[in-house]
């Protein structure tokens, strides 16, 4: 009710909750359900599969149900873009810095909120007086993204482990399905990460109108 109310009335999950219990209050929602509501209504009160909050969501839900990770679902992997002849349109195509091999598409990041810096590492630190001043950032040096298929052999019966090239076996970065920490601070569960300064990006940009070129950044 709750979330027809979202959807049909273009409310709040907060607005259209305290709605349902005024009409009812003896109506109670369990913390999970909460949750997967607000998501709704981050995605415009519609499931957008395409959409990074939704894969993010998937991900964490495929930790809880598959702990031993020895069957995950196909579905949850991003097709390798070696195995698609279609264009990129505004796509950036990320490649291996080594070899070149294509390694994910930018629809594959999952963009996450900046962290605190470096505050966010005190507890590793033996002088904390020595920190930096309070408030400074640090930038991502990784993407984090949505498993792509060239890692599944890699990512079966382990909690986690290293990404490496499918081609050249270049070190690429790590995953960790109990989570991991962006250099910026912020704690991502699942995590999938690929250093920065292993991959090149690649936009096709087209170029006297229907030739393309091939730009690296």
């Amino acid at each position: 009710m709750t979330a027809f109310l979202m959807k049909t009335d273009q409310l709040t999950f907060e607005k259209a909750y305290e709605n349902l219990q005024t009409m009812k209050p003896e109506a109670k929602m369990n913390e999970g359900f909460e949750w997967q509501l607000k998501l709704y209504q981050s995605m415009g009160c519609k499931v957008d599969t395409s959409s990074a909050v939704y894969k993010q969501y998937r991900l964490r839900k495929v930790t809880e149900k598959y702990p031993e990770l020895q069957n995950l679902p196909q579905e949850l992997f991003a097709v390798d873009p070696t195995m698609v002849s279609q264009e990129l349109k505004d796509e950036v195509l990320y490649k291996c810095r080594k070899c070149r091999r294509s390694l994910f598409r930018s629809s594959s990041i999952l963009d996450h909120n900046e962290g605190s810096g470096p505050i966010a590492f005190a507890h590793k630190r033996l002088a904390p007086c020595l920190m930096p001043v309070m408030g400074s950032r640090a930038q991502c040096t990784s993407y984090f993204i949505e498993p792509v298929q060239w890692m599944e052999p890699a990512l079966l019966g382990v909690m986690d482990g290293q990404l490496l090239c499918p081609k050249c076996s270049a070190k690429l970065g790590s995953f960790n399905w109990y989570g991991e920490q962006c250099s910026c601070g912020r704690w991502i569960t699942p995590a999938f990460q690929v250093h920065k300064n292993r991959v090149d990006e690649m936009k096709m940009l087209p170029v006297l109108g229907s030739q393309t070129k091939n730009v690296n950044f």
